[in-house]
């Protein structure tokens, strides 16, 4: 009997990824450490290029805040997420850098970035650890779902379509936004014919459109709006975004963004109150604008008592202020009504809800109609603002599917 046929001799597994972003990648690294035979297939030229993407202005990784305000961030979906994110927690990701070579700092907001700010350092250094490790990566090679047998089916460059024997599978294919970059949703119509549960997509940390009068889309259009107070639903965010030809977006109201389209898709609007100057009191704000103005204009009147720069001038003027009643001009600053009519394409998001049902997974992200697949990502219906908690989270699901497929792997030897 030949060392291979030996029955004390565990059988090497292999293991397909299907995918080759953050999360694909964090699957492949668990189930090679282990030591299984992992082979990465991506449809693209080249692999993580959202993450890459993600990284131009600087790679936000995770964020320093406690763990249980970190994971209200995920909104409905918590519960869906918390152990995963335990079990691969910020720290665990920081550490994780740092073991690449690639050291952090956090930033005065809270969110944590490599030294490098740079994505590419980071990838560059994963990519050599994986290399590594054993992992096979194919690119150009597009999934195609399943034959009658269960083996996957992978189409190559060239359209020769090839049939894959896996033992266990990780799909990490991305959510729909970014088809450009890989994120195209192509995949749902794979996994519905297969009878698992998908919720429509959705765009997340979007753009919104507003009707902008012609003098401000020609002037204004790409003008920041700095350190203000976006107010939607009791709901108060601080920060910064920008006026856009169509509307506005930005960091401050990507975190607004899933209860703004809700509303939008559920009354056609939903109305939007700004607070230009979130440092001072209406009281404040009043007495600056009651001090005599003389032959000032009423624009260096502001700009002089209220250091407002011009864009938020044009803004009152686009909203009606009563300029003529400082009082009621101080409380319209502090709440400038914006009506948001409509939700940017998909296409443009930088991530998108809906996907895989987590009523699909079993607790270690394997879909239960399919036993030995996992599912991880961006895949799943889940979202989050930005600040670090979408890359954390794809990297925890991915850790998570790994381990899950590896205890799988082991169940089956």
């Amino acid at each position: 009997m030949g060392k291979a046929e030996r029955p004390d001799v565990p059988k090497i597994k292999n293991a397909a990824v299907i995918g080759g972003g953050p999360a694909g990648l964090m699957a492949a690294e668990m189930l090679a450490r282990d030591g299984a035979h992992v082979t990465i297939y991506e449809r693209m030229p080249s692999l993580a290029r959202k993450f890459l993407m993600a990284g131009r202005g600087g790679l936000n990784i995770t964020h320093s805040e406690p763990l249980a305000r970190f994971l209200k961030r995920y909104g409905d979906e918590e519960g869906h997420l918390a152990a995963a994110i335990d079990a691969f927690s910020p720290a665990a990701l920081i550490a994780w850098c740092e073991e690449l070579g690639q050291e952090t700092f956090v930033g005065s907001s809270g969110r944590v970035f490599p030294k490098s700010m740079k994505a590419s350092p980071l990838l560059r250094a994963w990519l050599r650890r994986l290399n590594g490790q054993g992992v096979q990566v194919k690119l150009r090679h597009h999934f195609r779902g399943w034959d009658e047998a269960g083996r996957l089916l992978v189409e190559d460059a060239d359209g020769e379509l090839h049939k894959i024997d896996a033992d266990a599978t990780i799909l990490a294919m991305g959510g729909a936004s970014w088809a450009r970059l890989g994120s195209d949703g192509a995949w749902s119509s794979l996994l519905r014919a297969k009878g698992v549960a998908l919720l429509p997509w959705r765009p997340a940390n979007c753009g919104f459109d507003v009707a902008w009068s012609q003098h401000l889309r020609d002037n204004f259009a790409g003008s920041p709006l700095k350190n203000v107070a976006l107010v939607f639903n009791d709901v108060r965010v601080t920060g910064e975004c920008t006026i856009s030809g169509y509307g506005l977006e930005g960091g401050a109201i990507y975190t607004q963004s899933a209860a703004l389209r809700d509303a939008i898709d559920r009354d056609g609007e939903a109305l939007l109150m700004i607070d230009l100057k979130p440092d001072m009191s209406a009281d404040v704000l009043a007495q600056r604008l009651e001090a005599p103005r003389g032959k000032t204009s009423l624009s260096n009147h502001l700009r002089k008592r209220l250091a407002m720069p011009a864009i938020e001038i044009a803004l009152l003027r686009e909203t009606d202020a009563p300029f003529d009643d400082p009082r009621k001009l101080a409380a319209h600053i502090k709440a400038l009504p914006l009506r948001l009519l409509g939700v940017r394409p998909i296409e443009r998001a930088i991530s998108s809800a809906g996907g895989i049902a987590f009523s699909e997974l079993d607790e270690n992200f394997m879909l239960k109609r399919m036993p030995g697949v996992f599912c991880a990502g961006e895949m799943l219906d889940w979202e989050a603002p930005t600040g670090g908690y979408l890359l954390q989270a794809c990297m925890a699901t991915g850790f998570a599917a790994g381990q899950g497929a590896i205890a799988w792997l082991e169940g089956a030897r």
